[in-house]
């Protein structure tokens, strides 16, 4: 293969790396396909370096897209605060093995955890005698319980149930975000480096 043709067949794979990544940012594209063709110029320019198979080593277009889409959905987790684009990030991880699924079901129990708080605040004006925190022999219930004419439990927080119930949920949501950022942050340190995958390591560097 001359040269000339290797570039012609590195522009190919480009272009078609390209079409399939339509369904993202045009920044964010343009940014991988410069990443991908500096990473094959320079491995061309080693010596032996064949471009077929520099090229295999790499994968298709259509592998290296569906990765990189993936790699962006949990770079934008990572650095972001938006409960959900944590949640698909966590629900991605989560068809990639037990960890991923343990940290989907971790994000899943305190984001649900917040709303469920958020909502009782909302109806404690509405609820006022079933909503609150009850205190009684061997029961510790917060949020919503109805009360019997004999039952032995009281409602100790009153009106200062919602300003309670709202910081708990805050602490939910902030801590969900927090420690799930944090741990996406790891998880795509430990992909690249560790897994040693060429288009892992380029997609986290973004």
């Amino acid at each position: 293969m001359t040269p000339r043709d290797q570039w012609l067949h590195i522009d190919n794979y480009l272009a078609e790396l390209r079409r399939c990544l339509p369904n993202m940012a045009v920044a964010d594209r343009e940014e991988i396909i410069r990443e991908i063709s500096a990473h094959i110029r320079e491995s061309v320019e080693e010596p032996g370096s064949s471009i077929d198979e520099i090229l295999k080593r790499l994968g298709s277009p259509e592998m290296i897209a569906s990765q990189y889409g993936q790699e962006v959905l949990i770079r934008r987790a990572s650095r972001g605060f938006s409960p959900v684009s944590i949640l698909r990030a966590t629900r991605e991880l989560a068809r990639r093995g037990l960890q991923g699924l343990a940290l989907f079901l971790g994000a899943l129990f305190g984001y649900a955890s917040g709303a469920a708080l958020l909502l009782t605040v909302i109806l404690k004006p509405i609820f006022p005698r079933q909503i609150g925190l009850w205190i009684g022999p061997a029961v510790f219930q917060f949020g919503y319980h109805q009360p019997h004419p004999f039952d032995p439990v009281h409602e100790v927080l009153g009106r200062w149930y919602i300003p309670v119930a709202f910081w708990l949920a805050f602490c939910f949501v902030g801590c969900t975000t927090y420690g799930i950022r944090w741990c996406l942050r790891r998880f795509r340190h430990h992909r690249a480096f560790v897994a040693g995958s060429p288009v892992a390591q380029l997609a986290a560097l973004l």
